[in-house]
């Protein structure tokens, strides 16, 4: 699971001041790189390298560029793109309140229908705002049912009885998505140590539920206080009874976190936040929850829209939100042509190769399975998200696309990365980060200030990411300070191949999930 970040270490970057003996262009990786692999015991095969003008022209670094790789959360470049050149950059998700029967006297003689049709924004307050609405045109009180819609997407639940990615199912990166999804499904807890001991207040009120813990306050770096985490037990309610969410395994004395958790069922979740934030506004309701799709003359009580995919796209990319990216995927599919009963999942598979052709990009060796990169199976080449990019630097759609991608020691996921790099302040690259998987993709520039698209993919089973991580960024730093438009590399007044520096810790883990 991905952790908050680090203090930055600015020692190593040190190192990146001296740069590596000249190379000609065109070769297939740099030497320090190739030594700095072999030495981790890694192949030059798990890596896929791509430098290459903007402009037309041959690249200056290509190696592996035809192999499926395994990009991390890189993938998310097709997805965000392929949202913008399908569905627009106005395009916005919707929810809808609507009541299933009439509304006498206040009262609401039928179901009260929360309709999802992917609104990634829906918060708690964005839903009390809806249930506001409801109130102030009269309603007090529901005699029936709350029903969930989320039939935008099919089929409706890709969540259930699917083994989860790794063994923090509870961690939000792992949140599998629906066309209704509230809140995130995330009960958000503060954790504190205070001369009381270990605190544990929830920042998220859900009707009838209480968080308790059984932690063990332990000596230790708040960096890594997920190494005593244990799965949180959820205790379901007896009769009358609060439900209880018991949080386990030890925690550093001196360290203080907010958590988001997703341990409370979907449906339970959603009628208990509703339940809640009706009762503080006045209003009664005690009715089940249960899922359901709205009749066609439900009369609207009240509905909103999330922000444009223009702003959703940086919401995706600078944190690098699998959520909302897989939101966004089920999104394409939905607009997509075909049979509305067909799996949405396909729909949007048949877009993304559909619009991939479209540009001359061929599909070969392309695997799509949910379009954020937190995927086991999901593959594409290095050339294949070269020319990815090189499409979102020419659609007229690019300042959104390009303004979406983190920037090198400055914000996302790269705020605490090369900071003190000749690529600080101008590289603007997409992360990724499994377990088995380090990768960076994007533009930035070289010394003489010409534009290159910059494709690195590292795949290895047997070294974590805290290993490869720094020559990734040791990789932009030099690709930075060269000047490929002269033909070569230039080394020109530098100290001869210090190498790259390995074995500093990334700021974000090494557990699937990460940016």
């Amino acid at each position: 699971m991905p952790r908050p970040p680090a203090t930055a270490c600015r020692s190593w970057l040190i190192a990146l001041l001296a740069l590596l003996p000249a190379v000609s262009a065109r070769a297939e990786l740099p030497a320090a790189l190739a030594r700095q692999l072999a030495e981790l015991g890694v192949p030059s095969d798990a890596v896929g390298l791509v430098v290459a003008p903007v402009a037309p022209g041959p690249r200056f670094l290509a190696h592996q560029a035809e192999r499926p790789l395994q990009p991390g959360s890189t993938m998310k470049l097709v997805t965000t793109l392929v949202g913008l050149e399908q569905l627009g950059p106005a395009w916005r998700g919707h929810t809808r309140l609507l009541a299933g029967g009439p509304v006498i006297g206040g009262v609401l003689h039928g179901d009260l229908i929360l309709q999802g049709q992917g609104d990634m924004d829906l918060d708690a307050a964005a839903l009390r705002a809806l249930l506001q609405r409801a109130r102030h045109r009269g309603l007090a009180e529901v005699r029936g049912a709350l029903v969930l819609d989320r039939s935008a997407f099919q089929p409706t639940r890709t969540d259930l009885g699917v083994p989860p990615f790794d063994e923090a199912p509870e961690f939000a990166y792992n949140l599998i998505p629906d066309a209704l999804l509230v809140n995130q499904n995330l009960l958000r807890v503060d954790l504190f140590v205070d001369e009381r001991g270990l605190q544990v207040q929830p920042l998220t009120r859900l009707a009838g539920v209480r968080v308790t813990h059984e932690m063990q306050l332990v000596d230790g770096d708040c960096s890594t206080w997920d190494e005593g985490w244990q799965p949180p037990r959820v205790k379901p309610p007896g009769p009358g009874r609060q439900m209880d969410v018991v949080l386990r395994g030890t925690w550093p004395v001196r360290c203080e976190r907010t958590l988001a958790l997703n341990v409370i069922g979907r449906n339970d979740y959603v009628g208990r936040l509703l339940r809640q934030l009706w009762a503080e506004l006045g209003g009664r309701w005690r009715g089940p929850v249960r899922e359901g799709v709205a009749p066609a003359d439900a009369a609207v009580l009240a509905e909103r829209s999330s922000r444009p995919l223009s702003e959703l796209v940086r919401a995706i990319n600078k944190p690098s939100d699998n959520a909302f990216t897989r939101t966004l995927y089920l999104a394409i599919g939905r607009a997509a042509p075909g049979d509305a009963t067909e799996p949405t999942l396909q729909r949007a598979e048949r877009a993304v190769r559909s619009w991939l052709r479209s540009r001359g990009i061929a599909d070969e060796g392309l695997v799509l399975d949910n379009g954020s990169g937190l995927s086991r199976s999901e593959r594409l080449t290095p050339a294949q998200l070269e020319a990815v990019i090189r499409a979102g630097l020419a659609s007229r759609w690019a300042p959104e696309f390009v303004a979406s991608l983190p920037i090198a020691g400055v914000d996302g996921t790269l705020r605490r990365r090369l900071t003190d790099s000749a690529a600080a302040g101008q590289a603007r690259l997409k992360t990724g980060t499994l377990k088995n998987v380090v990768s960076l993709a994007g533009t930035m520039s070289d010394a003489a200030g010409q534009p290159l698209v910059v494709v690195a993919i590292f795949n290895h089973d047997h070294v974590k990411p805290r290993a490869l991580r720094p020559l990734a960024d040791a990789l932009v730093d030099w690709i930075a300070q060269q000047r490929f438009a002269r033909g070569s590399v230039d080394t020109a007044g530098k100290d001869p191949d210090p190498g790259f520096p390995v074995g500093i810790a990334p700021p974000w883990g090494d557990r699937p999930g990460g940016p």
